[in-house]
């Protein structure tokens, strides 16, 4: 073990709510990743793709006080996960919408059912399909709530979406909806769902969708070039390139259980 690695700096930011100033206030998810991934501090790093960034944000604050340790070891995995295909923003979307439309509280389920359909509206013209075209997972998430996917096709019949509006709005505001929904849900463990949304195995929960970083993954090898990669910091005589990254890793666990 390096000199370094032997001595952590004395501090360590713990995961809480909101916007810090400095690691001295604190730290949210994607301010910890900002710092994991070299980059100046902030909630917005460009390591990570901004709609991934908002979700793995409203998942830190809307995670208990008690729950949101567990988040520590994910923040790793956002990194480098980003790239402007129109595809990874339909999909992030898309899945986040999937997850809540079940459990969300009946007045929210008409939002996450309009957003279901405007998700695979964008995805089918990117793709070619027909109209009206669904995945087999958007049917069976939108079977889940008659009532509101009956008011869903009414509402987005004529509801024109451009690729624009919807990375600059719609996405944006279905993704907050959903974490909203999930965390407010009359369900046993929301922290549980919720950390679900950022978690890295491709694995599916019984009748779920894939996990929102495979689901980039998998856009990105589909539609483009792969996630691009944040590059790495220079090497300083305080940072050695040698167990730098293992180091940083090790610091942003420990801050998660402080």
């Amino acid at each position: 073990m390096s000199g370094y690695e032997a001595h952590p700096p004395e501090l360590i930011p713990i995961l809480s709510r909101g916007k810090h100033r400095s690691p001295r206030k604190g730290a949210c998810f994607m301010e910890l990743a900002s710092y994991l991934a070299g980059e100046r501090w902030s909630d917005h790093p460009a390591c990570t793709h901004p709609l991934l960034a908002a979700v793995a944000r409203d998942v830190n604050d809307y995670t208990s006080d008690a729950g949101r340790a567990r988040l520590a070891g994910l923040i790793p995995s956002v990194i480098g996960l980003t790239g402007k295909d129109l595809h990874i923003d339909a999909r992030i979307a898309l899945m986040c919408a999937r997850r809540a439309l079940p459990v969300a509280a009946a007045e929210r389920q008409q939002t996450m059912a309009a957003s279901v359909l405007a998700c695979e509206r964008v995805l089918a013209g990117l793709d070619g399909h027909p109209a009206g075209w669904l995945e087999e997972q958007s049917r069976q998430a939108l079977a889940q709530a008659p009532h509101a996917a009956q008011w869903a096709r009414s509402f987005t019949r004529d509801l024109p979406i451009s690729p624009k509006a919807f990375r600059r709005d719609a996405a944006p505001a279905t993704v907050h909806a959903a974490v909203q929904g999930i965390a407010l849900a009359c369900v046993p463990q929301p922290d549980a769902m919720l950390h679900a949304l950022l978690m890295t195995r491709s694995t599916r929960a019984p009748g779920g969708p894939a996990m929102t970083l495979a689901v980039i993954r998998r856009a990105a090898a589909r539609h483009g070039r792969p996630p691009a990669r944040s590059p790495a910091p220079p090497c300083t005589d305080m940072t050695p390139c040698s167990g730098r990254l293992r180091f940083r890793r090790r610091v942003i666990t420990r801050a998660g259980h402080l």
